[in-house]
């Protein structure tokens, strides 16, 4: 089966530096997905808002996938947050994309992009998919008055969670969420992020370091929620260590960077700023060769929706010192992959560090056996072999692998359906009736 996939996700290009405040995580989900599906014999077309007026309106980055620029607002960056007001018009040009070339599935990337794909899909009665990467309710549980998020985003993704035709989460955890959100059980598909095994492996070129102390890495865009002062205060703990943090801007732009600002106050204070080195945004070539170098991951999020950098840690062979948050625990297997402890805990971190780097036994059979979980569970492939069983089931097209659904065992129909999504659109406060759902078939 050889399917025409529209993926959109209107913040997170594919083509995109990674590190930025709005560019982790997601691009590289996106990116990865679409190579994979198209590998497989699918064609690809990512929908993503222009934010530069010299990008061309369609940019080939592969055979079979192609990524649409368009033009929803100013084309310029935007914070995601801010963003809402333009996906009327994001919609209508996807409306008129899709009718001429009509997309076999929809599969949106976050919540806004399903708000839009939603209403440019609704004529033509387009299947869609949504993977949320993460949840207003769990950004607003942890962040607090700190969430910049629109008013609207809880009551919208609540609505949106009940109509699409499929929830693709990422997570166990989410699907706990998306169950308090009233998202119907049968739509809920578990398919987790990936990560490209062949780019992060064991063997390969280490990066330069300094021999005579232990390196601890953490790698991730700086925002707080990602817990980088949290490896600070753990550092204050761990004489002999260093720790390299990768991420945010790059060099030239480290002093107008408020978070960074932050950061290196917090080292000055807690007596560690000798020990911590920013290296700024890092390209993706480069990161292999990075982790290779570190004798220990960080990754210390408050709350992590998956978390692809734990992924990329085990495949290289480095242990993982993680949080016991979202996504991590799925990934991170406790005391054969990384050690997982507490959030907000630096004392617990400094513990796990202690234990790791004091077992040499411990740590070589985490790094014999995250190669391996890597391959086995999280190789890219897998991932779009999963993602196309969902597809296929949206489709009502049965040649396919089963993808797995949460909960009972049963057969289902995966459903949408009601009034459209203009009201919702032009309001997102607004109260939208649901209407009798309708199973799709593949047409």
């Amino acid at each position: 089966m050889t399917l025409r996939i529209a993926m959109v996700s209107e913040h997170a290009s594919p083509l995109s530096a990674i590190g930025g405040a709005d560019s982790g995580g997601q691009n590289v989900h996106v990116e990865a997905l679409a190579r994979s599906l198209a590998a497989r014999g699918h064609a690809v077309v990512v929908h993503t808002r222009r934010d530069d007026p010299a990008l061309p309106t369609h940019v080939r980055i592969a055979p079979r996938v192609t990524v649409h620029h368009v033009d929803a607002g100013p084309a310029e960056p935007i914070p995601k947050d801010e963003l809402l007001p333009y996906m009327p018009r994001f919609a209508e040009v996807l409306q008129a994309s899709w009718r001429e070339v009509r997309p076999d599935v929809v599969h949106a990337h976050f919540w806004m992009s399903a708000l839009a794909a939603t209403q440019a899909a609704t004529d033509a009665a387009l299947p869609v998919a949504v993977t949320f990467h993460a949840l207003g309710s769990v950004k607003r549980r942890h962040q607090a008055q700190a969430d910049t998020s629109p008013s609207t985003r809880l009551a919208t993704e609540r609505l949106l969670a009940q109509r699409v035709d499929c929830i693709v989460a990422t997570a166990s955890e989410e699907v706990e969420e998306l169950r308090r959100m009233g998202a119907p059980r049968e739509r809920i598909r578990v398919v987790p992020c990936g990560v490209d095994t062949g780019h992060f492996r064991p063997d390969g070129p280490q990066a330069p370091r300094d021999p005579a102390a232990r390196r601890l890495l953490s790698l991730c865009r700086l925002v707080p929620r990602k817990g980088v002062d949290d490896a600070i205060r753990a550092l204050a703990e761990l004489p002999g260590c260093e720790l390299v943090v990768a991420g945010g801007p790059d060099s030239a732009h480290f002093d107008a960077d408020p978070e960074v600002q932050r950061l290196r106050r917090l080292a000055v204070e807690v007596g560690v700023s000798d020990h911590v080195q920013f290296v700024g945004a890092v390209a993706r070539s480069d990161v292999p060769a990075l982790i290779r170098s570190a004798d220990v991951m960080l990754v210390l999020p408050w709350y992590e929706p998956f978390g692809m950098v734990p992924l990329e840690a085990m495949a290289c062979g480095l242990p993982v010192v993680g949080s016991a948050v979202g996504g991590l625990r799925d990934t991170v297997e406790d005391g054969r992959t990384g050690l997982l402890v507490p959030p907000r805990t630096p004392s617990a971190v400094a513990l796990a560090v202690r234990r790791l780097l004091s077992s040499p036994g411990l740590r070589a059979a985490m790094a014999e056996q995250g190669p391996r979980v890597a391959v086995q569970r999280f190789d890219w492939a897998r991932v779009a072999q999963a993602t196309e069983a969902v597809y296929g089931e949206m489709l009502g097209v049965t040649t396919l692998p089963a993808a797995a659904t949460v909960g009972d065992d049963q057969d289902v129909a995966l459903a949408s359906g009601g009034a459209p999504m203009a009201t919702l659109l032009a309001d997102p406060s607004s109260s939208v009736v649901l209407g009798r759902s309708r199973t799709r078939t593949r047409r």
